[in-house]
C-alpha cells in the first residue's frame, strides 16, 4: 500500500464512500446530507494542511485522510486528523497506515501532539487503533452524537503527545 498526497483527480475515487460514512451517520458529526461541493471543500485541505491517499498496488484508491492544526493562533502546535477507510477495504490495515502517516507529518511538521475532538464512542474499531497508537482518551462529552441507531451516545476527546 502506498500513501500519498491526494490530488484533485483522486476525488471521484474518495467521493463515493466518503459519502457512504457520513451519510451512514454512525461515525462523523457532518451533516448527513452533506453536498459533494461542500465534502470536497473540506477534505481536500490547502496546504499548510494536507490531504493523503492510501492507494494498493494495482491503483484502487483504499481511504484518504486529512490533517491540519487543530486550532488556530496559540493552539495551532496541536495537530488533528480525519479519516475515511473504504467500507469494502476494512480490516486490511489501512486505517493504521493512515494514522501513521499523519504521526510521521505531524512529528516532522513541528506539533507537539495530536488532538481527537469528536471520536463517537460506539465506533469501537477507532477507538482501539488510535488507543493501539498511543492516543488516550481525555474525557467523553455525554449524549455529544446521535447516532441513528445507537440513540445519543457520547463524544471522546482523543489526545496523544508526539
Amino acid at each position: 500500500m502506498l500513501i500519498r498526497d491526494a490530488t484533485a483527480d483522486d476525488w471521484p475515487a474518495i467521493w463515493p464512500f466518503l459519502h457512504l460514512i457520513v451519510a451512514a451517520g454512525e461515525t462523523f458529526s457532518y451533516d448527513r446530507e452533506l453536498t459533494e461541493r461542500e465534502a470536497r471543500a473540506m477534505w481536500l485541505l490547502p496546504s499548510p494542511g494536507r490531504t493523503v491517499v492510501a492507494v494498493a498496488s494495482d491503483g484502487e484508491l483504499l481511504g484518504s485522510a486529512n490533517m491540519d492544526a487543530n486550532r488556530p493562533g496559540p493552539g495551532a502546535h496541536v495537530a488533528s486528523a480525519n479519516y475515511m477507510v473504504d467500507p469494502r477495504h476494512a480490516g486490511r490495515g489501512v486505517g493504521r497506515a493512515l494514522v501513521g502517516e499523519t504521526l510521521d507529518w505531524a512529528r516532522d511538521a513541528g506539533f507537539r501532539a495530536i488532538q481527537f475532538n469528536a471520536v463517537v464512542e460506539t465506533n469501537e474499531p477507532a477507538i482501539a487503533l488510535y488507543r493501539s497508537a498511543g492516543f488516550e482518551v481525555l474525557g467523553t462529552v455525554p449524549e455529544g452524537f446521535r447516532h441513528p441507531r445507537a440513540g445519543y451516545v457520547g463524544l471522546h476527546i482523543m489526545y496523544r503527545r508526539l
